[in-house]
């Protein structure tokens, strides 16, 4: 049975003050509750400079909400100004690393290659990769969606010998930061696909590796994601950034959840 996994992404948001204010709002809601009594996973992907402080606030709640990254460098150390290592974030007990987000594919050019050694640095560190994979509308609308996400995966998973925990992230591009989000049929032709892909790949593995949806993620839409046979959780971005958004939308997994 694989455990639904909710991750918060607040990307380019929140100060270190602003990390802990969300903590504070967020730790008496019911979705602490659920996660400690192990319903779902949480998971909050900060910015670097805020990854100290939650996991500080954290650890003094005793807190099961994990931590995430938002990027890593597959260097150990050197002279690679700008960048983290995987060392850096194990200080802070980071249990996922988000690589390969469309805005990182995007925005700062980086290729399926350079997602599979940032993948392969977090997972031999002990870290779970975030996997991200997913399609822009031109692609969609010319009818390549199928073989945008095969060749994707293929790229970025060359670090994966099938031994490493891993996570994938399904987060169409036209949908990311819009009011646009993929409807249930969306989700589950796409992830479906990237199972099969996994199954072709890794076997009845396949079966044990968590599949999440982003973009557009919320309250009102993420039961109708959950619903999905090959959806096991969400990767949610600006409705994360709200302690009580997120609360409600974790709780809505945990209500669909307890009633299958």
């Amino acid at each position: 049975m694989r455990k639904t996994l909710l991750a918060a992404n607040w990307k380019m948001n929140k100060t270190a003050a602003e990390a802990e204010a969300w903590l504070e709002a967020f730790y008496p809601l019911e979705a602490e509750k659920a996660a400690a009594d192990g319903l779902v996973e949480v998971a909050v992907c900060a910015p670097f400079t805020a990854l100290y402080p939650l996991h500080r606030g954290l650890k003094k709640k005793n807190s099961v909400v994990e931590l995430g990254a938002q990027n890593i460098f597959w260097q150990e150390r050197g002279a690679f100004t700008g960048e983290i290592s995987a060392e850096m974030l194990l200080e802070f007990q980071t249990k996922y690393v988000i690589c390969g987000h469309s805005e990182r594919r995007v925005l700062m050019q980086e290729s399926s290659e350079t997602v599979s050694r940032k993948c392969g640095a977090a997972a031999k560190a002990g870290m779970v990769p975030i996997i991200c994979v997913g399609e822009s509308i031109s692609v969609r609308r010319g009818g390549l969606l199928k073989q945008w996400l095969e060749a994707q995966l293929y790229e970025s998973l060359t670090f994966w010998d099938n031994q490493q925990e891993i996570v994938l992230a399904y987060e169409p591009v036209w949908a990311i930061g819009t009011k646009s989000a993929a409807t249930t049929e969306d989700a589950q032709e796409a992830c479906g696909y990237i199972r099969q892909i996994l199954r072709e790949r890794a076997g009845d593995l396949a079966d044990d590796i968590r599949i999440l949806y982003g973009g557009g993620v919320t309250p009102e839409n993420i039961g109708g994601l959950l619903i999905c046979d090959d959806v096991d959780g969400a990767l949610v971005g600006g409705s994360s950034l709200d302690p009580v958004g997120f609360d409600k939308i974790v709780m809505a997994a945990v209500q669909l959840k307890t009633k299958k």
